[in-house]
């Protein structure tokens, strides 16, 4: 594909940043000095955001990539970030030609966004490209319990038969008031997770401690203030062993562990004996 605007003496390039939150939010921003409108998505106008230098290799070496500016957009709040709500947002840079948007862009990195530092207004965000990937080890690492998902690939359970959706009525800290009792055994949303389907929280999720009839306590307080009568899903907890997996599943069959191999403690009996 050619690209007429990036060639000639004068050019009308502006670079462009594609923001996608895990929730689905979308925002962009622009180098450009006004808003600009690409495929139904405005982009705000942010002259003082700017890309360092983008290093593009042949090899499996991994590309390097930082965008810093400040935080001059409502978009983006620090107690968003500081909630965790753009932690692995997906990122794409790119150049267009602000003179017509409608022309083709010319992509010049996709990826996730990896640390996020700030000070007061301004910030500095690392991306993590396609090639970050491979620092990731390509083997499972042995283990007594299930490394799946609960309710995800590899448990192949369906997470709807254990999932129910409650009301909110009270908030106090990490501890939630349900307006109606669980319909389950309170014990089975022990290490389980809510998911905010209403209010400010909207789109987040929670890690569940323990649970009564009537109430949830969560790992960590909600990031945003609790509206009253608040929808939020929550689903069972596994704790993944395979007793649990076997007897209260009947899911043994999809186990992702290795629950009798013999672990450290084994080397402490021998010689000895004890």
């Amino acid at each position: 594909m050619t690209y007429p605007w990036l060639e000639g003496q004068l050019t009308s390039t502006a670079y462009g940043w594609r923001l996608e939150r895990s929730d689905g939010v979308a925002i962009g921003f622009t180098s450009h000095d006004r808003d600009v409108l690409i495929d139904g998505l405005v982009y705000r106008s942010s002259p003082g955001m700017a890309p360092s230098s983008i290093v593009e290799t042949l090899g499996l070496e991994i590309g390097s990539l930082e965008v810093s500016g400040a935080l001059t957009s409502d978009a983006i709040r620090t107690e968003e970030i500081e909630a965790g709500l753009w932690d692995g947002a997906a990122l794409t840079v790119f150049l267009f030609d602000w003179s017509d948007p409608i022309a083709a862009i010319f992509t010049l990195a996709m990826g996730h966004l990896g640390a996020i530092n700030w000070s007061g207004s301004a910030f500095e965000v690392e991306f993590l490209g396609p090639a970050a990937r491979l620092s990731a080890s390509g083997v499972p690492l042995a283990s007594p319990t299930c490394r799946a998902r609960f309710a995800g690939p590899g448990c192949n359970l369906n997470a709807r038969r254990f999932t129910q959706e409650a009301v909110i009525i009270a908030a106090q800290g990490q501890t939630l008031t349900l307006a109606t009792p669980l319909a389950s055994d309170p014990s089975h949303f022990a290490l389980g997770e809510l998911r905010w389907l209403a209010g400010p929280n909207c789109g987040q999720r929670q890690q569940i401690v323990s649970a009564t009839a009537t109430g949830i306590i969560l790992i960590a307080p909600p990031a945003f203030p609790v509206e009253e009568s608040a929808l939020v899903s929550l689903l069972q907890g596994c704790d993944r062993t395979i007793a649990t997996c076997s007897g209260r599943f009947e899911n043994a069959l999809n186990f992702r562990g290795e629950p009798y191999l013999p672990g450290n403690d084994l080397l402490t009996r021998y010689p000895g004996g004890s």
